[in-house]
């Protein structure tokens, strides 16, 4: 087999597995990182990039291997926008947290959302108590939107602030 297209074929792969551990692990992990989730993060692109380019460790054989994943990458978003079904295999449904001022317990203890984390959120959007909020939203790409029954406050959208902010796969 063709050296490159064994380094695509791999770098494939890869990206796949890691789309699926990702999907495995929960949106909560997109959308932080604490020091333990960069280590984990630096150690797996170290080991998975003898898994796609093999013995091949030519500049050649690296960008072979980045051009594959952009690529796959970008098919990827096509097929998810373009198909409900891999879409919702990927990823989860936004989760109402709060509505109407009445908290959600088991949506909470599902996405491991503590109370803690749900009052920061609140605060950062300048809502004091839960019977203000109108609308707490856990979105697909693991942030908290609130949206309060209060015309003259700011609506916010808030990032989780317990790690630091990695973002999305899926931009």
């Amino acid at each position: 087999m063709n050296a490159y297209l064994d380094i695509i074929l791999r770098s494939v792969a890869v990206y796949l597995f890691m789309v699926i551990a990702l999907r495995i692990f929960g949106k909560k992990e997109l959308s932080q990182l604490n020091t333990a989730d960069i280590i984990l993060i630096l150690l797996i692109s170290n080991s998975v990039q003898n898994a796609m380019v093999g013995s091949n460790s030519s500049l050649l054989g690296g960008i072979t291997a980045a051009v594959a994943l952009f690529i796959i990458n970008f098919l990827f978003k096509k097929v998810m926008l373009n198909s409900k079904f891999i879409k919702g295999l990927v990823q989860d449904k936004p989760e109402i947290l709060i509505h109407d001022g009445k908290i959600d317990f088991k949506a909470l203890a599902k996405l491991d959302i503590s109370s803690d984390e749900l009052q920061e959120a609140m605060r950062e959007h300048g809502v004091e108590f839960y019977k203000d909020v109108k609308l707490a939203m856990f979105e697909i790409d693991g942030n908290i939107s609130i949206i309060s029954g209060n015309d003259s406050l700011k609506q916010t959208h808030h990032k989780r602030k317990i790690h630091k902010t990695l973002g999305t796969i899926n931009n």
